[in-house]
């Protein structure tokens, strides 16, 4: 049972920090502005959800790597915590 949380776990732990990679990328790469000025961007045009749902992108690509490795339990991982990314995202639509 230990070895299921475990890999369980490490999916999950991959999934979110690829979502903050996705962030960091989208800001940095893909932005027409600085850093920083993105950063308010996002903070006065309340787009949390939008650049959140955008991040999550690389979560398909990794959970797709884990279903063709045979590493059913980390794509599971990599399942949750998209579906909590989803949530978050629906939350901060909606508030």
């Amino acid at each position: 049972m230990g070895y299921l949380k475990k890999e369980i776990s490490i999916g999950f732990l991959i999934s979110i920090i690829a979502t903050v990679c996705g962030v960091f990328l989208y800001i940095q790469y893909f932005s027409k502005y600085g850093f920083e000025e993105t950063i308010q961007m996002i903070q006065k045009g309340n787009l949390y959800a939008q650049v959140l749902s955008l991040a999550a992108l690389p979560n398909l690509f990794i959970f797709f790597v884990f279903i063709k490795k045979k590493q059913d339990y980390r794509a599971r991982g990599v399942l949750m915590a998209s579906i909590l990314t989803a949530l978050i995202t629906f939350v901060l639509k909606f508030l």
